[in-house]
């Protein structure tokens, strides 16, 4: 059962951005989604990175997994989980052009923030990832 009433609305939406949910890197990034922010149907953890010196909010066994690849690799420079795609309209545009409803709040009518499981920084670029069940990948919202 979650800890909080899960409701999401415009002023939630600008109260993380206020809280700086989804911004800085290394030791500074604040991811999106917190664990304790819903429930989970599995394993939730939260790990000190090695590579950026502080506790990461991973929502499964499999991101935990994952997330302990990334902070061992000498070529990780920096990890941020549940990082947000945060331009709005831009996800909705894309949802559209794919014929995938984009989700809204039920009772708000408010646009929810989707979310990459990881954005990982190496001397190569920044590269976003998301780790899915493999009996999940049939599903297009899912994709």
């Amino acid at each position: 059962m979650a800890k909080r009433k899960r409701i999401w609305n415009k002023e939630k939406y600008h109260r993380y951005l206020s809280e700086g949910r989804g911004q800085g890197t290394a030791s500074e990034y604040k991811p999106w989604i917190y664990i304790h922010d819903f429930s989970s149907n599995g394993i939730v953890s939260r790990v000190k990175g090695m590579t950026t010196g502080r506790i990461h909010h991973l929502l499964s066994n499999q991101e935990l997994w994952y997330f302990y690849l990334l902070d061992w690799s000498e070529k990780t420079m920096d990890i941020r989980e549940q990082f947000p795609l945060s331009e709005l309209e831009e996800a909705i545009k894309i949802a559209d052009s794919l014929g995938i409803r984009y989700p809204f709040d039920r009772k708000s009518g408010f646009p929810y923030v989707l979310t990459s499981d990881f954005l990982i920084t190496t001397g190569q670029g920044t590269v976003a990832r998301s780790v899915k069940l493999t009996k999940d990948l049939d599903n297009p919202r899912v994709c």
